[in-house]
C-alpha cells in the first residue's frame, strides 16, 4: 500500500474542510428539530421538574435514538467504540436538552 504524498494529504484536508461547514449546519438544524420534538413530548407529558426531564429524556433516547443507532451500526458494521462514542454523545445531548426544557419557564 502506498503512502499519500504531502500534496495529496493537503488536498484531502482541504476537501474535508470544505464539506465541514454544510455538515455543521445540517447537524445544527437536526439538533433544533430534536429539541423541538422533545419539547413537544415533555410538554404533552406535563414535565415541569428536572428529575422528570432527565428520566423522560433518557427513555426517549433509549427507545428511539439508541435503538436506531444500534440498528445502523449493525448494518454498517461499525465498531463498538464508534457506536459507543456516537450514542453516548446523543445521550448527553438529550439529557441536557430535557433538563433545560423542563426547568426553562
Amino acid at each position: 500500500m502506498r503512502e499519500m504524498g504531502t500534496t495529496e494529504r493537503q488536498a484531502k484536508v482541504q476537501e474535508m474542510q470544505k464539506s465541514a461547514g454544510p455538515a455543521y449546519g445540517g447537524s445544527f438544524v437536526a439538533s433544533l428539530v430534536s429539541a423541538f420534538t422533545l419539547a413537544l413530548i415533555l410538554h404533552g407529558l406535563r414535565g415541569e421538574d428536572l428529575h422528570f426531564g432527565i428520566i423522560a429524556s433518557f427513555h426517549i433516547w433509549l427507545g428511539f435514538v439508541a435503538t436506531a443507532q444500534f440498528t445502523g451500526a449493525l448494518f454498517m458494521k461499525q465498531s463498538n467504540e464508534a457506536f459507543s462514542i456516537n450514542t453516548s454523545y446523543q445521550l448527553v445531548c438529550y439529557l441536557v436538552m430535557g433538563s433545560i426544557l423542563t426547568v426553562w419557564k
